[in-house]
């Protein structure tokens, strides 16, 4: 297999001479800066122009899940080298009361004093004909939709748009939703997609959890729910495959601890069975996924996927962010390369278009343990790479942990 995958790799005409390989990295966000003490849940686009936007939480006085967060965004017209000063992009609206569901778990947490506003979990597209579509949620339990026309630099007025979950509660009486985390797609018939998970917290609740997309068909006015894609799935991500069938693939709690995929013929409706991809390990991790364009696989495609490279669950032991390749639209998974060892935990995928693949994540402090283990969230990192990075030097095909 492995003496197979490199004639694939390097007999073709686009290695015939390898370019020199590509590996820059670049801390974007850095906690106990700016006045945050932690910077979480990473996603990143690249503008129809090329302008590269990088957004996060900033978790204002916790490393909580909830509590004061902001959504704060980051500009490169530079291809990801250099960025301009971090700006909070929502919400600028009324503060919005609090969730008074959550877990168990997380109810023993300090999440700070009553009044604090949790907004969370940003998912912006990039749309081919130049706007950005920003969709977020707060306090877990309200929707919101805004749009750019200018790469990033102005937004609309946000649109509530929690109306389109309230349609999920036939099925799962959710008292908590949200988007992706990540980045969400337009698909080649001009429909925007974003994955989106629900819950609830009773016990005795039919169904408890499940995962879907919310869509929309005119340009983000108005929002549609998809069929539930899976009840063992949570935070998501999507692509648009070559013969374009959409994949979900899906942090789950499956105890295979494998990622879970299915495929849509449209994106939205008629959701495949669950599949579990035995080379991509689950630790209970959002991940990122894009395709390349313009390189090798399918129609000349690559389809990459970044998580931890572990099967602990234990939030305190993520660590060994990844990249995996495939060739045919996900079916395999042949090739791997560590991107970041040690603790490293969420991370999301873009392309420039040059070709140059672009990851952001969450990334440790060498040494630094919290909370009895390794601290995977001191910064978020950008690494920048090319494909001669990706398939030069060792690269690992065996499917063991």
């Amino acid at each position: 297999m492995k003496t197979a995958l490199r004639v694939l790799f390097f007999a073709l005409p686009w290695f015939g001479a390898l370019a020199s390989p590509l590996l820059e990295t670049v801390d974007v966000f850095v906690e106990k800066q700016a006045g945050i003490a932690c910077y979480r849940i990473p996603g990143i686009v690249v503008t129809a122009k090329g302008t590269v936007l990088a957004y996060c939480e900033a978790r204002k006085f916790t490393s909580a899940d909830r509590g004061e967060i902001e959504i704060h965004l980051r500009r490169s017209t530079d291809g990801g080298r250099t960025f301009s000063p971090a700006r909070q992009i929502a919400h600028h609206g009324p503060r919005l009361p609090r969730n008074p569901h959550m877990p168990d778990d997380k109810k023993k947490k300090d999440m700070g004093g009553p009044d604090e506003q949790t907004v969370n979990n940003p998912m912006l597209i990039a749309a081919r004909d130049g706007p950005v579509h920003f969709v977020y949620c707060v306090e877990y339990m309200r929707a919101f939709h805004a749009r750019s026309d200018d790469d990033g630099v102005t937004w609309s007025k946000p649109v509530e748009i929690t109306a389109t979950f309230d349609r999920f509660r036939s099925e799962l009486d959710w008292q908590a939703i949200a988007t992706g985390p990540g980045h969400g797609i337009q698909l080649r018939s001009g429909r925007l997609l974003v994955p989106v998970w629900l819950a609830t917290y009773e016990k005795t609740s039919p169904q408890r959890r499940g995962c879907s997309v919310i869509f929309s068909d005119d340009q983000g006015a108005t929002w549609q729910r998809g069929d539930m894609a899976m009840s063992i799935g949570g935070e998501s991500s999507v692509a648009q495959l070559s013969d374009d069938r959409v994949m979900l693939s899906s942090r789950n709690t499956d105890p295979r601890n494998r990622r879970a995929v299915v495929y849509s013929r449209d994106g939205a409706t008629g959701w495949t069975k669950p599949e579990f991809v035995d080379e991509l390990l689950e630790p209970g991790c959002m991940a990122g996924l894009v395709i390349a364009p313009g390189l090798l696989g399918a129609n000349g495609s690559l389809l990459l996927h970044s998580s931890p490279r572990t099967t602990d669950r234990a939030h305190r032991e993520r660590k060994n962010v990844t990249i995996h390749v495939s060739q045919d639209d996900g079916r395999t998974w042949p090739a791997r390369k560590l991107l970041q060892a040690g603790p490293s935990a969420y991370s999301d995928l873009a392309v420039l278009p040059d070709g140059t693949v672009l990851c952001l994540y969450e990334n440790g402090k060498p040494g630094e343990t919290r909370r009895n283990g390794d601290w995977a969230y001191a910064r978020l990192t950008l690494a920048r790479f090319n494909l001669d990075w990706l398939t030069a030097g060792p690269l690992a095909v065996s499917v063991t942990p």
